[in-house]
């Protein structure tokens, strides 16, 4: 049966979205704006001024308790005594065989009060995940995201207008750290993280105060050109940035190595996690196939599931594909074979019934002054 507006989700920001021209469609179940002005000018505003995201259909789940670092820790794979208090950083569930559950980032507020935040369409699921894994560790487990509302303001002007209403020292926040303060009057956690490849800051508040953090950003921001922006930019912004996005990019079919988040696995020197011991062996063992960034040569966009062609027989897959707004071209990403991972490696791609050239390419497609 397909979704209807009553069947789906919907953020404490869904009439302001309407009420604002933006288009919504379905989106994971959740009712969601795709775009408001229209695609590629809420990049381009994005990438050159500042635009405002609603992101309060992610979920948000605390660990708390005495056992809340070491059980975070267990969780996933990416290595949480290292953080201090008022840090993040972006994380991995896996699977015992060390394919990818979900990715997150986790918030260390102290020792015994963590917070996770997860995908959208994954809450159900990685609540139960979590709460399946809590075993003889003494924490408490709390689904927060119906209470809790995400707003993130992203662009090279979001720390000027967010400081104009926020009582914390922004200037000294570093990348992927946060704080408890006050935006206008609302209590808030803000960090300095985003999906975008820009600066920015996402700032979370009770689902209750969504509606006046949102219209005072609007208001604040109004002269340097602020606009909302809707998921479609948020995918071009992230893919340009070559950010992963779940169910596209990774899944429990794709292993954390395969998918190119070695970097967030710490396996030297730490404690065991759910999946170490198959990562550790894939490690040693290596991968057979690869995630990749690649640039169509010829003209074209590749779309997801689109396949990657070696004589005449499919290897491989296309994952996620845009025209990016910012670079001009056409950019996706896909897996395919070791062997054709290196980059400069010329790869054929079926784009309808053509074959068309693209060529793979290292890190992300787009970096920030």
């Amino acid at each position: 049966m397909a979704e209807t507006d009553q069947t789906l989700k919907k953020t404490p920001l869904a009439e302001a979205h309407q009420q604002l021209g933006g288009k919504m469609v379905p989106f994971g179940g959740w009712f969601m704006p795709v775009q408001y002005s229209g695609l590629v000018d809420e990049h381009t505003t994005v990438r050159t001024k500042v635009g405002l995201f609603d992101v309060s259909h992610m979920g948000e789940v605390r660990i708390q308790g005495e056992d809340a670092l070491a059980f975070t820790n267990y969780l996933t794979v990416n290595n949480v005594t290292k953080l201090e208090d008022d840090q993040a950083h972006y994380s991995a569930f896996c699977t015992p065989e060390g394919t990818v559950v979900d990715d997150l980032l986790v918030y260390r507020e102290a020792a015994d009060n963590f917070l996770l935040v997860i995908n959208a369409a994954n809450i159900e699921k990685d609540v139960a995940w979590i709460r399946k894994n809590q075993g003889n560790f003494k924490v408490t487990i709390t689904n927060e995201s119906d209470d809790t509302a995400q707003i993130a303001i992203q662009g090279p002007l979001a720390q000027g207008i967010l400081q104009r209403v926020c009582d914390a020292d922004l200037s000294e926040m570093k990348y992927y750290w946060f704080k408890r303060c006050k935006v206008g009057p609302v209590s808030a956690l803000v960090s300095r993280t985003g999906y975008t490849g820009e600066d920015g800051f996402e700032c979370y508040v009770a689902a209750a105060d969504a509606v006046a953090v949102w219209r005072l950003l609007l208001e604040t921001g109004a002269e340097e050109g602020i606009k909302p922006a809707g998921l479609g930019a948020r995918d071009s912004l992230r893919l340009e940035a070559r950010m992963h996005l779940y169910g596209n990019d990774m899944d429990e079919t794709t292993t954390v190595l395969e998918a190119g988040l070695g970097w967030i696995v710490k396996t030297k020197n730490t404690d065991d996690f759910i999946g170490k011991a198959a990562i550790v062996a894939q490690k040693k063992a290596g991968v057979e196939r690869k995630l990749v960034g690649f640039r169509l040569l010829g003209r074209g966009i590749a779309r997801p599931d689109c396949a990657v062609i070696e004589d005449g027989i499919a290897v491989g897959r296309v994952t996620s594909g845009t025209q990016g707004p910012t670079l001009k071209q056409s950019i996706g990403m896909a897996y395919v074979p070791t062997h054709l991972s290196r980059p400069g490696t010329t790869l054929q791609i079926q784009i309808r019934n053509k074959l068309v050239d693209a060529e793979v390419v290292k890190g992300p497609f787009y970096k920030r002054a």
